[in-house]
């Protein structure tokens, strides 16, 4: 698993990560649409973050099992490969009957599954970037991912717009104040899931075990125990710089669930003077966020890409840094902006910061972990996506009122403000002379 994989073109690399845009064009319809149809549904305000549960809590219990699992498969299939499959199903299906909840209970519950089937896909696919390349491509590897997540959530984003501008109403709604337009598009996200990821399937196949690693894999304990223990024995033995760059997730994800969760009640209070869910200035507010989600999720996308040589100049904890401070002041700019026009200025650093997200992060991890352990290790990687997020859920609505006036616009601050602080603690991370040498190789497979 250690020996020099070959070289992939550029156009391999984009087929092996096509599937990431059907699993991102998921999770933007999530971070768009979730928090304006609970309120639809009738949810409290102050009470949204609750609702959110179910990605980390599906996170913090599937990611690492099936990342374990995924580094003990053997099939005909792969190791990674039946993962993506079962997942890609569970994720349409949820998708397919979002739309139509009839009660919160019902959307809070397929959210669930909804992310279970995401987290199911997502860590082998992560895995599979580091099967597939070389040391030398981990950077273009691990970013061409990042720029399908920006193009997946700008048309995610963007989807209710474009339909409006093709025609269809949009104040348009079903029995339950859902608009039409929000039910086509998660409608068109569940033929998107399942498509991406057939398309890498067919197209990449996973490259067969050395003998070696195969006989390690027979000799291995077979059951849940060894499962289970093996995670246990990859925390305790986890790498100095994975350790450190939990504080730099900390304050990343626990900004970005804020913005996710507040940003259209945001735009809805300092633009139209209501976070009413029935009132079209609510929905205008949704299709706003559309239109300038959308923007820095091409910004990530086009991002992903220019930051190839910058990470590959300056290393990515460097570049890394850089872009969540733009983030962070665009953040905290937010509130006080009072044109549509002027909402764009600070999507460009958000778009930057969830390029670099998605790619460095990952090019540090995978410089320190070994190959044989590359599942689990981005399984448990993940934790510390969605602990920060747990930990967001339960405290948030304990300050929302007394902290934050109840005013969504200081909840979007108070995200600038974190993101600033993960920009300080990536300068203090201590990567490989290794991983700085990959980094500034990153380009090799073109």
């Amino acid at each position: 698993m250690a020996n020099a994989k070959p070289s992939l073109s550029f156009w391999q690399i984009i087929n092996m990560n096509f599937g990431f845009f059907g699993i991102q064009y998921s999770f933007g319809l999530q971070q768009s649409n979730m928090s304006p149809i609970y309120k639809y549904l009738g949810a409290d305000e102050a009470s949204l973050p609750y609702l959110w549960l179910a990605g980390p809590m599906t996170g913090l219990i599937v990611q690492p099992i099936i990342g374990a699992m995924s580094d003990r498969t053997s099939s005909k299939l792969g190791r990674r490969t039946p993962y993506f499959l079962i997942g890609a199903v569970f994720c349409s299906v949820s998708l397919l009957f979002m739309p139509f909840s009839r009660a919160l209970w019902m959307a809070a519950g397929l959210l669930w599954i909804l992310d279970a089937a995401n987290n199911i896909t997502m860590e082998p696919y992560r895995a599979f970037v580091s099967d597939k390349l070389d040391e030398k491509q981990h950077s273009i590897g691990f970013l061409t991912q990042s720029a399908f997540t920006g193009l997946g959530q700008t048309l995610s984003y963007l989807t209710p717009a474009i339909l409006v501008w093709l025609g269809m109403n949009k104040d348009a709604v079903n029995a339950k104040n859902i608009p039409y337009i929000t039910v086509a598009a998660f409608i068109i996200g569940a033929f998107f899931s399942i498509s991406s990821i057939l398309w890498t399937v067919k197209t990449t196949k996973e490259d067969p075990l050395p003998e070696a690693e195969a006989e390690r894999l027979r000799r291995l304990p077979k059951g849940w125990q060894s499962t289970l223990g093996e995670i246990a024995d990859a925390i305790r033995d986890m790498p100095l710089t994975m350790k450190q760059l939990a504080l730099v997730k900390l304050f990343q994800w626990y900004a970005m669930f804020c913005y996710w969760q507040y940003i259209v009640l945001s735009i809805s209070t300092t633009f139209f003077q209501t976070t009413g869910q029935s009132s079209a200035g609510f929905r205008d507010a949704s299709l706003i966020n559309g239109k300038v989600g959308g923007f820095y999720n091409f910004i990530a996308f086009v991002g992903a890409f220019a930051l190839v040589p910058f990470t590959r100049k300056l290393g990515p904890k460097v570049v890394h840094s850089i872009c969540l401070t733009l983030a962070g002041i665009g953040m905290m700019y937010i509130p006080s902006i009072r044109s549509e026009a002027m909402l764009f200025i600070p999507m460009v650093g958000i778009g930057l910061a969830w390029a670099s997200m998605m790619g460095n992060p990952y090019i540090m991890l995978a410089g320190c972990i070994p190959p044989e352990r590359t599942g689990v290790y981005m399984g448990i990687f993940n934790m510390f996506i969605v602990i920060p997020m747990m930990i967001q859920i339960f405290t948030l609505p304990l300050y929302y009122t007394s902290w934050l006036g109840g005013n969504p616009e200081n909840v979007i601050r108070l995200a600038g403000a974190l993101l600033v602080c993960a920009a300080i603690a990536v300068l203090f991370v201590k990567i490989s002379k290794n991983t700085q040498s990959r980094a500034s190789f990153g380009g090799g497979g073109h």
